[in-house]
């Protein structure tokens, strides 16, 4: 599990100013930082990371997690978080930092919260 690769999707969301970042595979210290520079680099208003097929996330692709939060709420942009599994959610619970995040089941879910 953890030695696959992570892929990012990058995608334009339906709405103006909307920017999808879909993720597929585990968030490691080892592979974190392609995620870590287009967080950074999204100017959008509203980013949605969909995390439906994030395998595994270590203590490092949290800390890049509370990051891209951080980055998009002292600017006064928003950020969901869509497809969560309960091993994810359990690790950003015991961690403290859940209730950073706003948690949706679907991006279209997403899409209408952030409207």
């Amino acid at each position: 599990m953890p030695q696959e690769p992570l892929t990012i999707e990058d995608i334009a969301g339906l709405q103006n100013g909307e920017r999808i970042l879909r993720l597929k595979g585990p968030i490691l210290i080892s592979n974190l930082f392609d995620f870590q520079a287009k967080v950074r680099a999204n100017q959008s208003e509203k980013l949605i990371l969909d995390l439906t097929e994030v395998s595994y996330v270590d203590s490092a692709g949290i800390g890049a997690l509370v990051g891209a939060y951080v980055t998009h709420h002292k600017d006064g942009r928003s950020l969901a978080l869509v497809g969560v599994s309960d091993r994810l959610r359990h690790a950003l619970q015991v961690t403290h930092v859940e209730h950073f995040f706003r948690f949706f089941p679907s991006v279209s879910d997403a899409q209408s919260a952030v409207a």
